[in-house]
């Protein structure tokens, strides 16, 4: 397996960072996808950072970020690219947070434009910008993502795929998806579904059989992130995870 695995999970309280931060490399991944809450209280401050976290392989794989792209979340998000950088992280996974119901096929063509410019002043910086489809965002049907991706500017944006989040938009043919936008993909952020709720990978409804198979078959061999949302306790999620990706990618 030539992929390289990532855990991202919410932390509530500064003891569940901390075990989040300390466990993830004895589990076994290669890196931590960095919510928020754990990067933004270091954003003007790098070299803190770097002081506090700087001796852990793999820490900041990747900022998962968000924003409106109103003049003040591109502004945060340009802090973060600079703060990416200063830190060696090379990816910002950016969750585009502005209702569907609100956008048409011509805003999503003016975010595409937006996002373009902003991704190459990125790799100016040594970051990619990878976009991160969401339920109930701009980029949530499937032809969004066509209207998106033909829009940017070539090889500005990445995708970001997330397991559960297309299932719940209702696209339930993941594996097309991935087949589709291999050109593009830069990160997956796998996680499982069911009535509802996230779950811990392997104990929800999604059948993962096909995702792996259209992961192998498109050649990638960038990071796959299990991305924890279920609310059960940390390092059993971190290591079950781990077994079924490990497991599922072979």
């Amino acid at each position: 397996m030539s992929n390289k695995l990532a855990f991202s999970r919410l932390t509530a309280t500064v003891e569940e960072q901390e075990q989040l931060f300390q466990q993830f490399g004895a589990v076994g991944y290669d890196g931590l996808q960095l919510k928020a809450v754990q990067y933004l209280p270091y954003l003007n401050e790098p070299n803190r950072f770097k002081e506090a976290f700087g001796h852990l392989p793999g820490i900041g794989s990747a900022l998962i970020a968000g924003g409106n792209l109103d003049a003040s979340s591109i502004e945060k998000l340009q802090s973060t690219i600079q703060f990416a950088s200063a830190i060696g992280t090379e990816l910002i996974v950016y969750c585009h947070g502005i209702p569907r119901a609100d956008v048409t096929a011509a805003d999503i063509r003016q975010y595409a434009d937006v996002l373009s410019d902003l991704g190459l002043e990125a790799q100016q910086q040594g970051v990619k910008l990878s976009l991160h489809h969401h339920h109930n965002n701009p980029v949530m049907y499937r032809d969004d993502f066509d209207i998106f991706f033909n829009q940017i500017k070539e090889g500005s944006v990445g995708l970001t795929i997330d397991t559960a989040h297309l299932v719940k938009s209702g696209i339930d043919d993941v594996a097309e998806v991935i087949r589709s936008f291999g050109h593009v993909i830069d990160n997956f952020h796998m996680k499982d579904y069911e009535q509802g709720e996230w779950r811990v990978l392997g104990q929800g409804a999604i059948d993962f059989g096909p995702i792996f198979a259209s992961i192998r078959d498109i050649g990638y061999t960038g990071w796959i992130s299990a991305d924890e949302e279920s609310g059960g306790d940390i390092l059993q999620g971190m290591k079950d995870c781990y077994a079924y990706l490990h497991n599922g990618l072979l």
